[in-house]
């Protein structure tokens, strides 16, 4: 008989404990989806230029973006409907570059985890020498001062390039130097130095690196060492960002949401900042 009892009281422990635990965990994911519910809007930065008419590729593309309606309007069935088709090259706008864009073995753009699109951002800020300069670089003292300034350049950061440049957007002889058709020898914009890149590649853990002009080499380059270097350690470059003047140096985490494209060199982005 006491055998019996004590068998009753363990199993109405156990449930006990099972009925607390449950309750525990469903409070734990309810806060969680608080928490997740709480992101101030504010605190959202836009990162990304709108993909239209407007929007800036390289000068050697034959064609922009293109989009139109092929429905739109009411139906028979007395309801609104729209629908629409767009084409546009993989590299232009705010984008994308997947590694195997200058890497032969590299990730295509379906293969570049989020884990390498998503991380607290850094921006080193170099406008003021880009504003004097067009064909100025990111170096490494700009590097050592950001971080002098601010701490060590944290694991799985995403550095920025804050150039100043998207204030240029979209007119093209501002942004790209030139408003000619294949006209690259004329390009002249900001970017980042091969000696800066390389150096954080040696020293540093990074998930990605962005920049605000039309590409991670400045506009003079005819060889694309920064592309060459960056894209052969398997990491995905951004270009093209907007706004980002609103970034501040650190504290924000940056969200850079290509488009899954199978087997492709980059494609368009949807990039985000949330502030602290």
């Amino acid at each position: 008989m006491v055998g019996v009892l004590a068998k009753i009281r363990s199993r109405r422990a156990l449930r006990c404990i099972a009925v607390i635990t449950v309750t525990a965990i469903a409070f734990a994911a309810s806060k969680v989806r608080a928490q997740a519910l709480e992101i101030d809007p504010a605190k959202i930065i836009d990162l990304t230029h709108t993909f239209d008419a407007s929007t800036i590729y390289w000068p050697g593309e034959e064609t922009g973006f293109s989009h139109e309606y092929e429905k739109k309007g009411m139906t028979p069935g007395h309801y609104f409907y729209s629908s629409a088709k767009y084409a546009a090259p993989e590299h232009g706008g705010t984008h994308m570059d997947a590694p195997i864009h200058f890497n032969q073995h590299g990730m295509t753009a379906e293969q570049v985890p989020l884990a390498d699109c998503i991380g607290p951002a850094a921006v080193i800020d170099f406008s003021a020498r880009a504003a004097k300069d067009r064909d100025a670089t990111l170096s490494v003292d700009d590097i050592k001062s950001y971080e002098a300034a601010n701490g060590p350049i944290p694991d799985g950061a995403i550095v920025v390039a804050r150039s100043g440049w998207g204030k240029y957007w979209p007119d093209k002889v501002h942004y790209l130097g030139t408003a000619k058709p294949g006209d690259v020898a004329g390009l002249h914009f900001p970017g980042y130095s091969p000696e800066a890149v390389a150096y954080l590649i040696k020293n540093r853990h990074l998930s990605a690196i962005a920049i605000d002009t039309a590409s991670m080499d400045p506009g003079s380059s005819k060889s694309f060492p920064v592309h060459r270097l960056w894209l052969a350690s398997d990491k995905p470059g951004f270009e093209n960002l907007a706004n980002a003047d609103k970034l501040p140096p650190k504290g924000a985490t940056i969200f850079c949401i290509p488009m899954k494209i199978g087997e492709g060199t980059g494609g368009p982005a949807r990039i985000f900042a949330v502030l602290p």
